[in-house]
C-alpha cells in the first residue's frame, strides 16, 4: 500500500493512466497528435500540399499502428485526435495536388 498512492510526473504522464509507462506507445500517440496538426494546418494553403499530404499520410500510418499497440483509453483518445486531424489533411492535401503534384508528370 505504500506505493498506491505515487504520483505520476512528465510532460506525458496523462497517457499513463494505468500506472505503467509505455513509451512506445506514448511516442506514437504524441508523433501521430504532431504529424496530424502539421497537417491540418498546412492544408488550409494550396501552395503546401506537398506538405500536407506526406505528413497526413505519415500520421495515419503512425496513428494506425498507435492504435494498434496502444494500452490505455488516454493514448487512444490522443491518437483518435490526431488520426482525425492527420485524415483531414491528407485529403485535403490531395484535392489541392497530391503527394507528387507538380513534381512527377
Amino acid at each position: 500500500m505504500a506505493h498506491a498512492a505515487r504520483p505520476q510526473h512528465g510532460l506525458v504522464s496523462f497517457l499513463n493512466s494505468d500506472g505503467k509507462a509505455h513509451p512506445v506507445e506514448n511516442t506514437f500517440a504524441a508523433a501521430t497528435l504532431v504529424l496530424g496538426l502539421i497537417a491540418f494546418f498546412t492544408a488550409h494553403f494550396h501552395h503546401l500540399h506537398l506538405l500536407s499530404s506526406w505528413t497526413g499520410l505519415a500520421g495515419i500510418i503512425t496513428g494506425a499502428w498507435g492504435q494498434f499497440i496502444s494500452a490505455t483509453t488516454a493514448e487512444r483518445f490522443v491518437l483518435v485526435i490526431g488520426l482525425g486531424a492527420a485524415g483531414v489533411g491528407f485529403f485535403l492535401g490531395m484535392a489541392h495536388g497530391g503527394l507528387f503534384g507538380g513534381l512527377v508528370g
